[in-house]
């Protein structure tokens, strides 16, 4: 992948100059990023979180999961839009650069980074956590961490092929683990009493027991959830036709992964009383006990840390492709953009997994105060990011449509009104967090690290970049 700017003056300067940037290597194939991105988004959040969802909202947690998978399915249509029209972008976050100016780069591939930073932190401590109430009782949750930390840094640091195969077995096991759950869910509905089962949908209740607010409320959580699709962006860039990859996850693969989530949740609250699952607990656990599966809890555990490990090896594999991206383009220091042998940026990966485990550490040592900030932060901002990727798009494709209208081979469906309404809907999660007590302090904390990121810009590119205009209006 060669890291190219786009139009701005910056980006024409450092090229007049002849700055070259190193290539990473193109060796992900269909089936690593098809698997990249749907493992990009089945996460533990699914297998264990998603209890929380049906807690609070009741089998109508069934239309929040739609509703999120039609506001995630907007955003990857603009996502595969700009991609292909910009097949010469390292990371997504650098449309936001092309569409609305080097502020915007900066500030959604710092934030981004961030995001994934701590969430690597959360997974780590998650695949701890569950090692130590199973395997590992004496060790301290921390120190497994910094373990599981260590292990898939190594993964990384050998070669984009070998996170592309970690990947792919990781994501092929939680594929079959929901496909097995959907086919022993709908031979228990169908052999018993169906009608009985379905009315599971109403019986207690209603089918919204908390109203419509709680429909919304739920997809406030299920949005979140559903975060990671934008991940294929990323790793497209690595394989031999990106353009062609990107189009694909946006078609078949994100409509595989909402049925994957609508099909398995929608079982669950047939098979299983809603207000029988407690948040926290597995509902697939719940579910499969009710079905008489032998050994469900042990075979829940497996597939929960196979996908804490699999989100863990992604977030170090984004985090330090963006910081790459980020060094290229003069937004973080140049020798970030030092490849190993393998043809992988192995300072940004070095660097992404320390914060890891500082963030890990600070679990310990400040796990109210410190800890708590970046978690929260973390629970926002991929909202705040996806609405600057949006507006990218609604100004990339108004000046394609002007000045290159051949570029856009792949279009986002009804356009203007769609792209608005997606950055509606988006504006309204966020309004929403803000409402519910329980997410309040995370938009709080996102919107503090948005200010940080604007003013670090401030400091460190705003003069600059009026230096390089000046010095090239000069010639």
């Amino acid at each position: 992948m060669t890291v190219i700017q786009g139009p701005s003056e910056q980006g024409l300067a450092e090229a007049a100059a002849g700055a070259a940037l190193p290539q990473l290597g193109k060796s992900l194939h269909a089936r690593h990023v098809t698997m990249i991105t749907i493992g990009g988004i089945i996460g533990a959040g699914l297998f264990v979180s998603s209890s929380a969802s049906i807690a609070i909202t009741g089998p109508a947690v069934i239309v929040s999961y739609g509703l999120a998978g039609l506001i995630m399915l907007v955003v990857m249509r603009m996502l595969s839009e700009m991609a292909i029209a910009n097949p010469h972008i390292g990371a997504f976050t650098e449309f936001a650069r092309e569409g609305l100016g080097n502020w915007a780069g900066f500030t959604n591939g710092w934030l981004y980074w961030f995001n994934w930073a701590m969430i690597a932190a959360l997974e780590a401590l998650a695949g701890a956590r569950l090692l130590h109430d199973w395997v590992l009782p004496t060790v301290p949750i921390w120190v497994t961490g910094w373990g599981l930390l260590t292990i898939l840094t190594g993964v990384n640091l050998m070669s984009t092929r070998s996170y592309g195969e970690f990947e792919f077995w990781f994501a092929s096991i939680k594929v079959g683990a929901i496909i097995v759950f959907i086919a022993l869910g709908l031979a228990f509905v169908l052999g018993h009493s169906p009608l009985t089962q379905v009315q599971n949908l109403w019986i207690h209740g209603g089918f919204s027991p908390f109203g419509p607010a709680a429909i919304l409320t739920g997809v406030v959580s299920v949005v979140l959830a559903l975060c990671g699709a934008e991940i294929a962006t990323i790793a497209a860039a690595e394989s031999p036709d990106a353009a062609k990859m990107v189009s694909k996850m946006t078609g078949s693969v994100t409509l595989r992964i909402l049925l994957f989530y609508v099909g398995s949740i929608g079982l669950i609250v047939i098979i299983v009383p809603w207000n029988l699952i407690k948040p926290g607990v597995s509902p697939f656990t719940i579910a499969l006990l009710a079905m008489h599966i032998p050994a469900a809890a042990l075979a829940m555990k497996l597939i929960v840390l196979t996908a804490v490990l699999s989100c863990l090896n992604s977030c170090i594999y984004v985090t330090s492709r963006v910081m790459f991206v980020l060094s290229a383009q003069g937004d973080a220091p140049k020798y970030l953009v030092k490849l190993n042998g393998s043809l992988v940026p192995y300072r940004a990966i070095l660097l992404s997994s320390f914060c890891g485990y500082v963030a890990v550490y600070a679990s310990v040592i400040s796990a109210e105060r410190v800890f708590a900030f970046l978690v929260n932060a973390a629970g926002s901002l991929m909202i705040v990011i996806y609405i600057i990727t949006a507006l990218a798009q609604i100004s990339l494709r108004r000046r394609f449509e002007k000045t290159a209208p051949e570029r856009l081979q792949f279009k986002v469906w009804l356009f203007p009104w769609l792209s608005y309404a997606a950055v509606a809907a988006m504006v309204g999660v966020l309004a929403a967090m803000l409402i519910i007590p329980e997410r309040r302090s995370e938009v709080l904390s996102g919107l503090i690290c948005l200010v940080v990121a604007l003013a670090l810009y401030a400091v460190f590119r705003l003069g600059r970049d009026g230096r390089v205009r000046a010095g090239a209006a000069a010639t």
